[in-house]
């Protein structure tokens, strides 16, 4: 096996991560492979949803710092290879309202990437509930470097 197939992998070293059992960012070849990122600042989720006491999130106005903090915490592991969020070619942004991620996913994406028009593929899917009930988004990223 050569070492250009070799794995370079990383971590942020949050809880959830040991628990869960899996890697932040997967290196193979020219490929950079970001697990759904989500809203957090080590261990502390950033602009946590309101959720009530069924367990629902009640308010979705943090929709935008959410997503901030998902593209910040991507860059940040793709720096870490080298690469850039001008690395991306695809991602998914996975969210708990479609007119709250449509609304806050134009004006953050075009601020994370720097430009009106983004080029990179881009999915946004509606769900049900992530890993946190206080989460409103997780964004998935690929980059080739």
């Amino acid at each position: 096996m050569s070492n250009a197939n070799a794995n370079k992998v990383e971590s942020f070293g949050v809880p959830w991560e040991e628990s869960y059992g899996y890697a932040q960012a997967v290196k193979r070849g020219d490929t950079i492979y970001l697990s759904g990122q989500v809203a957090h600042n080590g261990a502390e989720f950033v602009a946590p949803a309101p959720v009530g006491d069924d367990g629902l999130v009640t308010d979705f106005t943090n929709m935008g710092e959410q997503l901030r903090q998902c593209y910040a915490n991507a860059a940040e592991l793709l720096g870490r290879f080298g690469a850039s969020l001008d690395d991306v070619v695809d991602e998914v942004l996975y969210v708990l309202d479609a007119d709250a991620g449509n609304a806050a996913a134009g004006p953050v994406r075009k601020e994370a990437y720097g430009r009106p028009d983004p080029q990179v593929a881009s999915t946004m899917i509606g769900t049900p509930r992530l890993a946190f009930p206080e989460l409103l988004v997780e964004v998935k990223f690929i980059a080739r470097v």
